[in-house]
Formats: C-alpha cells, sequence, structure tokens
C-alpha cells in the first residue's frame, strides 16, 4: 500500500513492543518514497531516518543521530514520547489519519516495553525493587543516551557521520534565520570600530615625505565600513534567500512536489560534490589571504619598521608612534585579518551556493527537456528569470566590493587628503582640467590583486547562469540590461585610476547598479516606455 508516494504500512497491533515492531518496519522500509522505479526504496538506516524525522517541517529541534541508532540496537531504551510523534508522522506517510494511528500503536508498544522491561529487573535484581517504578518507567522511555554510553558505543551500526566542511558552510545561509549572518558581520565590523576608536585610531592622519598630509583613521577606511557595514551584509542577505527559495519552494515545485525529503536529499548531495572547491577556498582565504598576507603586511614591517606599503591604520604605529604602540597595532590588526578571511570565506561559500543553484536548474530543465507542457516550460522560465535575478544583485555587490578595495588602495597612494576630497577632485579635473590628484608614490598594492579575484570571481557566476539559464526568451530581454550593467560597473573598477575623471565613469555605473538592486529586471524603466508608447497611439 502506498500514500503520498511512499511504501505504507497499516499499525499491525499484534500486541509486540516497541523494539519488535520498530524492527519490522524499518526493515520493510516503512514510510520511505518510492525509488524511480516504482519500488520500494529499502529499509531504513540510522542516517536516513534520522535526517528524515529533522527535515519534518514542524519539527525544528530535529533528532540525533545517537538515538536514532539507540531504536535499531539491542539494548534497554525504547522511545520518548516526542519521538513518538515525529516517528508517526514517518510511518504515517504525512496522512494525518494514519499518523494518529501509527502515534497510538507506537506509544501502546512502548508500554509494553516499559513493562517487560520492569518485570525483567523484578526477576533478575533484588536492588532493581527497590527502585521506583516511575523512575525506571522514565529511565527506560528516555531515549537519549548517556555520556558513558556515548563513549563506549559510538556507533554500533555505521561509522558516525564525517565532519563535512561543505554542509557546514551551507547551513550558515539555509539553518536559522536570515538575518543571524548579515547581522554577525556587521557586529563584528562595529567592535572593531569600536575597539578602533578606544585605541586612538578611528580619524588619524600623518604628514608623508611629500608633503601631503591623509586620512588614514580606521572609520575612514572605505573597505572596511562600506564593505563590511553594507556591502557584504547585502550579499549574504540576498545568497540566504535565493539559495533558500531554491531549496524550499522552487526546486521541489519544478520536480513535481516530490517528497520534500528526497529533495533535500538531492540539494544535500549537490552541495557535497563541491567539497572540495570549500576546502580549496577556505585554505586560500584563511591561510593565504589571513594568516600570509598579515604576516607580510602587517607583522613583519611592525616589528622591522618600513616596508614598501603605504601607510594605513595597520602601520600607523610606525610613523605615528605617540598614537598606538606596535603591541597594541598587532593585536589590532591580527584580529581584523581574522575577522576579514573568514568574512571572505563566507562570501566565496556564497559565490560556490549560487553555482550550485544555477548548475541544479540548468540539470532538472535539461531533464524535462522533452515535456511538452507550456505550464513547465513558463514555471522553468519563471524560476530562471528569479534566479538570475538574486545572481545578478550579488554580482553588482561582489563588484562594488571589489571596487571600494581598490580604491581604498589607490587613494593611499594618491595625493589626496581623504577618499572623499580625492574622487570630487578628479571629478572637478575632468571639467575644469588643473593638477592630476593621481599623481604619487609608488607602493605595493596587494589589495588591487585581491580586488581583481574578487571581480573574476563574481563575474563567473554570472556568466555561467547566463550561458545556463539565460536560453528563455522570458529571461533574455532582462538579461541584456543586467549584463550591460555588470560591464559598466567592470569597465569602471578597472579604470580606477587609470585617467583624469575615472570617478565620473565610476558614478554612473554604481547608481545604474543601486538602481538594480532595487529593480533588478528593470521592469520599471520597460513599463514606463510602454506607458509612453501607448500615450502616444
Amino acid at each position: 500500500m502506498f500514500k503520498n508516494g511512499k511504501l505504507f504500512l497499516p499499525p499491525p497491533r499484534d500486541g509486540g513492543d516497541f523494539k519488535e515492531l520498530f524492527k519490522r518496519l524499518a526493515a520493510a522500509g516503512a514510510g520511505r518514497p518510492l525509488g524511480k522505479d516504482g519500488f520500494p526504496a529499502g529499509p531504513w538506516t540510522p542516517e536516513l531516518l534520522a535526517e528524515a524525522i529533522s527535515q519534518i517541517d514542524s519539527n525544528r529541534i530535529g533528532v540525533d543521530l545517537r538515538t536514532v541508532q539507540l531504536w535499531f540496537q539491542e539494548n534497554e531504551k525504547g522511545i520518548s514520547t516526542a519521538n513518538i510523534r515525529w516517528l508517526a508522522r514517518v510511518f504515517g506517510c504525512d496522512d494525518p489519519v494514519a499518523t494518529s494511528e501509527w502515534q497510538m500503536e507506537l506509544s501502546a508498544a512502548q508500554s509494553r516495553l516499559s513493562t517487560k522491561r520492569r518485570e525483567w529487573k523484578r526477576a533478575g535484581s533484588g536492588v532493581a525493587r527497590e527502585i521506583p517504578d516511575t523512575a525506571r518507567a522514565a529511565t527506560f522511555d528516555d531515549d537519549s543516551a548517556s555520556p558513558a554510553e556515548l563513549k563506549r558505543d559510538t556507533d554500533a551500526k555505521g561509522p558516525r557521520r564525517r565532519f563535512s566542511l561543505a554542509r557546514k558552510s551551507e547551513a550558515f545561509f539555509t539553518h536559522g534565520s536570515p538575518l543571524n549572518l548579515p547581522a554577525s558581520v556587521f557586529a563584528g565590523v562595529t567592535a572593531l570600530g569600536f575597539l578602533s576608536y578606544i585605541m586612538g585610531i578611528h580619524s588619524v592622519t600623518y604628514g608623508r615625505a611629500d608633503g601631503v598630509v591623509k586620512q588614514v583613521g580606521f572609520l575612514w577606511t572605505a573597505n572596511w565600513t562600506f564593505v563590511f557595514m553594507v556591502f557584504l551584509p547585502l550579499f549574504f542577505a540576498f545568497v540566504t534567500e535565493l539559495v533558500t527559495f531554491w531549496k524550499d519552494e522552487c526546486r521541489p515545485k519544478l520536480l513535481g512536489n516530490r517528497n520534500k525529503m528526497e529533495s533535500d536529499d538531492a540539494w544535500a548531495r549537490s552541495v557535497e560534490a563541491s567539497s572540495y572547491s570549500y576546502w580549496a577556498v577556505f585554505l586560500i582565504c584563511v591561510l593565504f589571504a589571513g594568516l600570509v598576507q598579515w604576516i607580510g603586511v602587517s607583522l613583519i614591517p611592525l616589528m622591522k619598521g618600513g616596508g614598501n606599503y603605504a601607510t594605513d591604520w595597520g602601520s600607523l604605529a610606525i610613523v605615528r608612534p605617540e598614537v598606538i604602540s606596535v603591541p597594541q597595532a598587532v593585536v589590532f590588526t591580527g584580529l581584523a585579518y581574522l575577522y576579514m578571511c573568514l568574512c571572505f570565506y563566507l562570501f566565496f561559500v556564497g559565490l560556490i551556493l549560487l553555482y550550485t543553484v544555477i548548475h541544479s536548474l540548468w540539470r532538472i530543465g535539461e531533464a524535462a527537456s522533452n515535456r511538452p507542457e507550456v505550464d513547465y516550460q513558463h514555471e522553468h522560465n519563471e524560476a530562471s528569470l528569479r534566479v538570475m535575478r538574486g545572481i545578478f544583485r550579488c554580482t553588482v555587490l561582489g563588484i562594488l566590493i571589489a571596487t571600494v578595495m581598490k580604491l581604498q588602495s589607490a587613494y593611499l597612494t594618491s595625493r589626496g587628503e581623504n577618499i572623499v576630497a580625492w574622487l570630487v577632485g578628479d571629478m572637478s579635473s575632468a571639467f575644469y582640467g588643473g593638477n592630476d590628484v593621481s599623481e604619487g608614490i609608488a607602493y605595493r598594492m596587494p589589495t588591487h590583486y585581491s580586488s581583481f579575484l574578487i571581480v573574476i570571481s563574481t563575474c563567473v557566476v554570472f556568466v555561467y547562469g547566463t550561458i545556463r539559464l539565460g536560453g528563455g526568451s522570458r529571461v533574455q530581454v532582462p538579461l541584456w540590461k543586467m549584463s550591460a550593467v555588470v560591464a559598466l560597473l567592470v569597465a569602471g573598477y578597472l579604470l580606477i585610476d587609470a585617467f583624469a575623471g575615472f570617478s565620473i565613469l565610476l558614478g554612473v555605473g554604481v547608481l545604474l547598479a543601486t538602481y538594480g538592486l532595487f529593480d533588478p529586471g528593470f521592469r520599471r524603466w520597460r513599463a514606463s516606455g510602454l506607458g509612453k508608447n501607448h500615450s502616444v497611439s
């Protein structure tokens, strides 16, 4: 018998206890979805059953794998009242009537198991008779393991699930509130801002050798204030929204309202398939962009003095030791670089997840390409358009992050007194002529390289989405507008500090990109254009 696409077995009501009943149902695979061939998918394993219970929508706590393993083992553990409810949902195949029947059957079977165990205790030990029945019942009904059992028997039926960096990283975006990750990033840079204020480096100037007095305070640093207070939190919010929409709504719908657990399993496999990418990004961000860069750019210059890098808040102790000491600068820069490398690891995790969404949507479309239904093709095109809108938003924010990083790096080598005055002076020099404020001292600028990597990585995801999902007529027109804005932004980034007046081109791109964040398909422009055409006719 089948219910909701799963194997359903009615309650046997044969008077067996919980262990006997559960053993038969687990071996039969009761409640498991049918395979692609229409036959039962096979027996339950502790891992599969734990995942199935944890993915029930109303079960916010989930169930521990060790708890489920105890149900499979020959021991004195039964099942708790709370878990009876979730196990009944599984065996009842999400049918309300069948779930109610299974809940009564499981409760009765657990009571019979408790009664048997109490009788065994009375017959086997005189000490056990001194323990109150209620205490023993609570012990047997509780299906959680004691610390000694956890240590002694880590997994009697199979290996414990190994650590997965891909799953842990994906959980930052899909588990809990969508506000958690953006708020954490904002809180981190806010804490660094308070710490810089306490140390006195929030707003500091220094006189360069060529006579230019530059503002190098931490709160004046655009690639820390704008990036970590505005752009990165928005990027994480958009990635979280898109990935959650795809995982919980769009993917199950395109698969024909298939069982959500099966859809989540397929998504988990897609995430796990990029496991090496997560590890590679983690090593690059933490080891090279974090530790190695901190040692080379901050620690060694602070300890030895000098270095062919532009002076900023991190190296201020070299030129103005009365403001901040070297030990204080070492600690502050260490915390800042640790925070930075972890944030940018999560940034690249977001890009990997966006790629995974694009690839999954494309594969579903390819598998269903022989389906003639107009409604399905319309749903797929709508999903592609919504995904590309989210990808466009994230691409814009990624390029803006790289742009601000390069702007700050270029400002430090220029003759501008602060970054605002430098940009205003560049605009005025394009209209009125005068001195080129871009002329400055040549320094090593590692931020130029890291910002270029961000632009390349972000654009690769956008281009991949354009190639895979841009075939539908509904997607093509908005996609051309998005691509034009992305191209303008990239051009503005590449031409930073290349000629007098670069900031004008950059400003136009930023304005269009900002509008695109609110209206990624540029639908209002199209609507206003159509309105004018109708009024003329």
